[in-house]
């Protein structure tokens, strides 16, 4: 995972990354934590989807985190 990004959304800082897969795609990846006690993070299972760059994989897991958050935070 070369690049990543932390976002305080509400209460949960969301670790958004992505990992290279297969033909140079990237899927994102997400773990949520909360910034409170109790601190302990949850990786948020993110749709692979067909993201050409890094960029647009973290943006992925960015939207998906807000949307975690908002429904189950």
């Amino acid at each position: 995972m070369a690049d990543s990004r932390i976002i305080r959304h509400k209460e949960y800082d969301l670790h958004c990354s992505a990992r290279a897969v297969d033909g140079g795609l990237y899927a994102p990846v997400l773990v949520a934590v909360k910034a409170t006690w109790p601190t302990r993070p949850r990786t948020i299972e993110v749709p692979r989807g067909h993201h050409q760059d890094e960029a647009s994989a973290i943006e992925a897991a960015r939207t998906l985190g807000i949307e975690w958050v908002s429904n189950y935070g």
